[in-house]
């Protein structure tokens, strides 16, 4: 049993509870090893205080969790069968009744939910076992880093991808599909999330996506991208000039936003609060008067998924700890204009931290 394992089965042990059913299939992944969003089927890991865990699958994946290498039973279901029912007659042949539940509460849907209680309408569900594997990613490991440094090498690969479509004409959507051809043809066939190109006054939407926008030669363009490598994510931005001089705002706001990148990120250390450095890089776009243009928190935790706790904003005072990996983004979107993000995610070191991504953030025209 693997050590994210093993520690699951001691809490669910002290906690007192029957069993615990992991549904998010990332966070299933991270304790066997078995990744596949079932999308509408089930999938489900149950961990149980006294006995070894049981992984419910779709029974067409079972042959891909014996590849994964899992050495504890594996069950499965047809089609036509109901995924629920069968999870009862498992459950049953382990614990014939299972009282106390842990459940993800951040994960689990309603439906599922009602299925097992009525497979199982004795059951209370006093536990939350969102809150502890949330605690448990906390912190990656030395293997799991490693991981997320593989993960920043390939996007590195990715941004010089992009930089190298660049040409006056070519769409937002054009430069995309160039830099998901080129990681597929070294092997990297799964972004971690939808890539993002966007060029001028199109980058000032901090939550929008590529288009059919032409780039043209005077525009700022913004890159977002990361990759996912053996199911841990990379994430990073970065935003160059195009073909010759952009406007003297755009500049401007170029070299505000990468002063508080630069700054925060010189800023990490175990101890300091997450508010504390989200307000680093804040005061330095504030004081040079583009506050209400950075609309979102400083960054996201990161690993077998792209956002994961915790978040780096205000009124998160928990401490940085070693081991931490989180996104360090501040970004400066005005309308019509103009918008600019800079950001590398970093592991925290015993005396500060290590980025992910080696891209130069410095100001380049292309």
């Amino acid at each position: 049993m693997n050590q994210h394992l093993q520690e699951l089965q001691a809490w669910v042990a002290k906690q007192g509870l029957d069993v615990a059913y992991v549904s998010n299939f990332t966070n299933i992944n991270y304790y066997t090893g078995f990744f596949s969003d079932p999308e509408e089927r089930i999938t489900g890991l149950f961990v149980f205080p006294d006995h070894d865990p049981l992984l419910f699958v779709p029974a067409l994946s079972l042959e891909a969790v014996k590849k994964a290498g899992w050495p504890y039973a594996a069950a499965g279901y047809l089609d036509h069968e109901d995924p629920f029912a069968r999870i009862g007659d498992e459950i049953r042949q382990i614990t014939p009744q299972p009282r106390l539940w842990g459940i993800e509460k951040d994960d689990l849907a309603v439906y599922k939910f009602e299925a097992i209680t009525r497979q199982f309408p004795q059951a209370s569900f006093p536990v939350d076992v969102s809150r502890f594997v949330e605690g448990q990613k906390l912190i990656k490991t030395p293997e799991e880093i490693a991981q997320m440094v593989t993960a920043g090498q390939q996007a590195d690969r990715a941004f010089a991808a992009g930089f190298k479509a660049l040409r006056a004409g070519i769409t937002e959507q054009a430069v995309v599909a160039e830099i998901e051809y080129a990681m597929m043809k070294e092997g990297v066939m799964n972004m971690s999330f939808d890539t993002i190109v966007q060029a001028g006054v199109d980058a000032a939407d901090p939550h929008g996506g590529p288009e059919g926008t032409q780039i043209q030669p005077g525009e700022l363009v913004l890159f977002d991208l990361g990759t996912d490598n053996h199911g841990y994510m990379s994430d990073a931005t970065r935003t160059v000039a195009f073909g010759g001089e952009v406007s003297a705002k755009a500049k401007e706001i170029y070299d505000v936003c990468l002063e508080a990148q630069l700054t925060a990120q010189a800023a990490v250390r175990p101890g300091l609060q997450a508010s504390a450095l989200d307000k680093i890089a804040r005061d330095i776009i504030t004081k040079a008067g583009y506050g209400e243009y950075f609309n979102h928190r400083l960054g996201h935790g990161i690993g077998m998924s792209t956002h994961e706790f915790p978040s780096i904003m205000a009124g998160n005072d928990m401490e940085l700890q070693p081991g931490m990996c989180f996104s360090i983004e501040p970004g400066i979107y005005i309308p019509g204009v103009a918008g600019v993000r800079i950001e590398d995610c970093v592991h925290v070191t015993a005396t500060g931290c290590e980025p992910f991504t080696h891209t130069s953030k410095a100001y380049t025209t292309i």
